[in-house]
Formats: C-alpha cells, structure tokens, sequence
C-alpha cells in the first residue's frame, strides 16, 4: 500500500507541473526491468530483487518507502545530470 499511496501522490504532483511528469516518466523508464516485454504482465516495471537494492543502498533498509518529495529531487536531479 506505500508504493501506491507514493504513486499517487507523484501522479498529483505530476498533473501539477507537466515538467515533473516528464522527468518521472525518464526515471520510471531507466528503473524497468530490461526483459519486461517478455514477461507477463508486460509492464515496464523495476525488477523487485533491483528495487529492494536501490532502497537498501540509499536509505539502508530494504523494505524503504521514499518519500514524494526525494523521488521528486531525485528526477530533478537526474534530468539535470543527463
């Protein structure tokens, strides 16, 4: 239920300010699952095994939920950086 309430509260956000949208979108992409097309159910979504990782390595703790706001940063951030 974190994930979806953290989903919804970046679509709200994104609605706000078409530019984080874009910059989501980039991020989201970067964080699929490289076979996703051959795997039901066909969804571009991150590898769990990846995301549990990615949220031990930034907040050292596997099961972390980040904040809108640090997914938020971390897009802004990114997009700048490319």
């Amino acid at each position: 239920m974190p994930w979806l309430r953290l989903a919804a509260r970046l679509a709200l956000r994104a609605f706000r300010r078409p530019r984080l949208a874009i910059d989501l979108i980039r991020v989201a992409w970067r964080f699929r699952s490289r076979a996703w097309y051959k795997q039901f159910p066909f969804v571009p979504i991150p590898d769990p095994t990846y995301l549990r990782w990615r949220m031990y390595t930034a907040y050292g703790d596997y099961n972390a939920v980040p904040s809108a706001q640090d997914v938020e940063r971390y897009a802004r951030w990114s997009a700048v950086a490319e």
